[in-house]
């Protein structure tokens, strides 16, 4: 009689796709990977040349494209807020430099990024004439990715060390006959940990080519060739979409 509210502790019934879904799109991150995604699909469509530059449709899809751009502006009016609390909460003033550092690139740049991006909004929207913050805008970006990849790269290390330590723990445990399953579990954790670190990382490094991009202003090169900041966009959109889903 015992055993069965065990068994609904370590095999828990799956949450229903309905109900996921609802939490997840009442998430602002939710919505705005969604448009994301739609965005930056119609930017390779456009980038492809499938739809001649003389046909309609070619009209309205540029036009749906930056409908979506301005709207996701909308989606992070006070997300900047997040990125204070995260510094405040990160303890930086007692890191060391060097880490003291990369938290203040990561989130202060990140943090302005969003601050400025409610202006841009502003300014696509028509209500003020303010073009040059857009610049800013990329250059915050873009710093705040260079320290947010610094960051989690610094995260690898210390999971893969720990991931070694676990690995002889289990090791010395088959050795002596000894039973591992808490080892063993925690070595599952580790590597899922380890697989959403590096998923972030390269979701952080596509957003940081197209921040590289918007810097540069379009001028013509490899890595601003419209096709390859749309693949980066749709490819940065699917992971941060996986990840806020299986944080739902």
């Amino acid at each position: 009689m015992e055993a069965k509210p065990s068994e609904k502790m370590t095999n828990p019934k799956p949450r229903d796709f309905l109900n996921h879904l609802e939490t997840y799109l009442a998430k602002r991150d939710g919505v705005d990977k969604l448009l994301k995604i739609s965005r930056y699909t119609t930017k390779i469509i456009l980038a492809s040349s499938l739809i001649p530059e003389t046909n309609p449709l070619t009209h309205r899809l540029k036009s749906f494209e930056s409908s979506v751009g301005v709207s996701r502006k909308a989606f992070r009016l006070g997300k900047f807020v997040q990125d204070i609390n995260a510094l405040r909460a990160s303890r930086w003033r007692d890191s060391n430099r060097g880490l003291a550092l990369l938290l203040i690139l990561a989130y202060g740049g990140e943090g302005l990024y969003y601050l400025v991006e409610q202006f841009v909004w502003l300014s696509k929207s028509g209500l003020i004439d303010a073009k040059w913050l857009q610049k800013m805008s990329a250059w915050a970006e873009l710093v705040g990715y260079v320290g947010s990849v610094s960051l989690k790269v610094r995260d690898l290390r210390e999971i893969k060390e720990e991931e070694a330590c676990v690995a002889s723990t289990i090791e010395i445990s088959v050795t002596r006959g000894i039973g591992c399953v808490g080892e063993e579990e925690k070595m599952r954790k580790l590597k899922e940990k380890k697989t959403m670190k590096v998923l972030s990382v390269l979701q952080d490094l596509a957003d940081g080519l197209m921040a590289v991009a918007d810097v540069r202003d379009g001028k013509v090169g490899v890595l601003s060739a419209p096709s390859v900041i749309a693949s980066a966009g749709l490819f940065s959109a699917i992971i941060s979409t996986h990840k806020d889903w299986v944080s739902c």
